[in-house]
């Protein structure tokens, strides 16, 4: 117990992840509770919020302890409340909804690989903060794996050719398109309805640019390549630079069999991910069932990004997926 705080370990990875219980509306004033969390955010890169308020007025709340939310540029994304809580959106997949995809031997909806969030933006906001409203039977989990424990088991040899490269990612949520690290079984039965207009708005961004691998202020170094959206390596869109970069996206997908943690949720739960560190991944679930969440996201960017050749960027970069 800490203050008025119930802080235990995620699981058993040292370092990543925590458990927080006790955190209520009302003690989300306390400028000591406030201080706790943050600090406990930036040592742990994850946190699961256990047994509080179920509600957008507490998800707004707890939000607002870890910075200010940016809101999503376009006004057509759904919100919880427009005028009281503009950065709240909601997130729902209906029963039997096109863009199925079969890969490890399922056919699931909301499946979503391994990545960081705004890969395609120069700017990577700070963190989201997520929770389920409509929570299907089975599946619809919510991966997470530290970008410090992929770096300190990535092959060594995979590690030392990675060094000090930067990959080129790009707006692109055709899932068919998914190249580097894509399962032997993946096959796309049926992209999302409103994926081409996505894809049209975007068109002729220049391609962001990001370090596979940077060093936090405290000293960690955290392998920070998103499978999904990437393009290939910065002076290198070659042959070889591809197969180098598909050899670390697969290793991404292994070691995350063993050393994510999927969150299977409850309605009284919260989490919060620090984005420039964590990878995240939705499992998908069964076409029968609905899923639905709602998320906001933090402001923030860790400056290390740019857009290819001294190119602008445009709103629609700002959209989170």
């Amino acid at each position: 117990m800490t203050g008025k705080l119930d802080v235990r370990p995620l699981g058993d990875t040292p370092g990543f992840g925590a458990r927080i219980g006790g955190v209520t509306r009302e003690n989300l004033g306390d400028a000591g509770v406030r201080a706790e969390l943050n600090r406990v955010f930036e040592a742990a890169g994850l946190i699961v919020f256990e047994n509080v308020e179920p509600s957008a007025q507490m998800h707004a709340a707890l939000s607002d302890v870890f910075g200010p939310m940016k809101d999503h540029p376009s006004k057509a994304v759904p919100r919880v409340d427009q005028d009281a809580m503009p950065g709240v959106i909601d997130m729902a997949c209906k029963a039997h909804e096109e863009g199925a995809i079969h890969v490890d031997g399922k056919t699931l909806i909301s499946w979503l690989p391994w990545h960081f969030d705004h890969a395609y933006n120069n700017e990577l906001n700070r963190a989201g903060v997520l929770r389920a409203i409509d929570i299907p039977p089975e599946g619809g989990l919510t991966g997470f794996v530290d970008g410090i424990e992929l770096y300190r088991h990535l092959s060594p040899g995979l590690r030392e050719r990675i060094e000090g490269r930067n990959v080129l990612y790009r707006m692109n949520v055709i899932m068919e398109n998914l190249r580097f690290g894509r399962p032997a079984d993946y096959r796309v039965l049926a992209e999302r309805p409103t994926s081409q207009a996505v894809m049209d708005a975007a068109a002729g961004v220049p391609r962001a640019v990001h370090p596979a691998g940077w060093t936090r202020a405290t000293g960690e170094k955290g392998l920070h390549g998103s499978p999904w959206m990437a393009e290939g390596i910065e002076g290198d869109e070659t042959p070889e630079g591809d197969a180098l970069l598909d050899a670390v996206a697969r290793e991404i997908f292994a070691l995350a069999r063993t050393h994510a943690y999927f969150h299977r949720w409850k309605l009284t739960d919260m989490l919060i991910w620090d984005n420039w560190r964590v990878l995240h991944a939705v499992s998908g679930h069964d076409p029968r069932y609905p899923r639905r969440m709602q998320r906001t996201t933090i402001k923030g960017d860790y400056g290390l990004g740019y857009f290819e050749g001294g190119g602008q960027g445009s709103k629609v970069l700002e959209m989170t997926f």
